[in-house]
């Protein structure tokens, strides 16, 4: 259900973008970014960061697009948002104990620290790929192909990423039995 609520501006982008144009599509934008922010805070009583940050993002460069009547500022948009990502999770290797994928993932699962930082860096060089993708697609694609492109092929080319690195982490994640195991051994003389 979080994946869809993440995803509720960009699906709504795509579906007013469908039906009127690419300008409608951005105010439409806006206000579900907005709209996803506030309903977040209702829910939960605090506001995700992430959130946040693409709500500021689309107000300025979603603003500019319907200020100045000129589309580029919001396809720069997914672009700007992948490599200030890329940005804070390069940070987080100088900045506290933990790197950001180890502080969102680690209630979830025990990795050495080398593990989590090879992790961490797959994710900086993925956001700053997946950046200059965008950008290969706006200048050199039309509207229509970039608007399909934001939905299906980021959102895909993301679930893909991920998949890969399913086998990468399995050989770092034990059963219950296997930790139930190490416990077990450990409290005998």
């Amino acid at each position: 259900m979080k994946f869809l609520a993440d995803f509720f501006p960009v699906l709504l982008f795509f579906v007013a973008y469908k039906v009127y144009d690419i300008y409608v599509a951005t105010a439409v934008a806006i206000v579900a970014s907005f709209a996803q922010v506030t309903i977040h805070w209702l829910k939960h009583r605090r506001f995700e960061n992430m959130h946040l940050v693409t709500l500021a993002i689309m107000v300025v460069f979603g603003g500019a697009t319907l200020l100045l009547q000129d589309e580029m500022f919001i396809k720069w948009k997914p672009t700007v948002i992948n490599w200030l990502f890329a940005a804070v999770f390069l940070g987080s290797h100088f900045i506290g104990q933990k790197t950001i994928i180890q502080r969102m993932m680690g209630q979830a699962m025990t990795l050495p620290d080398p593990v989590w930082f090879k992790l961490n860096v797959s994710w900086v060089l993925f956001f700053i790929i997946i950046g200059f993708i965008n950008l290969y697609v706006v200048y050199n694609f039309d509207t229509d192909t970039w608007v399909n492109f934001k939905l299906f092929g980021l959102m895909g080319i993301t679930f893909a990423f991920v998949i890969l690195q399913i086998p990468f982490l399995t050989k770092y994640i034990q059963t219950d039995e296997e930790n139930n195991g190490s416990n077990d051994e450990r409290g005998k003389p």
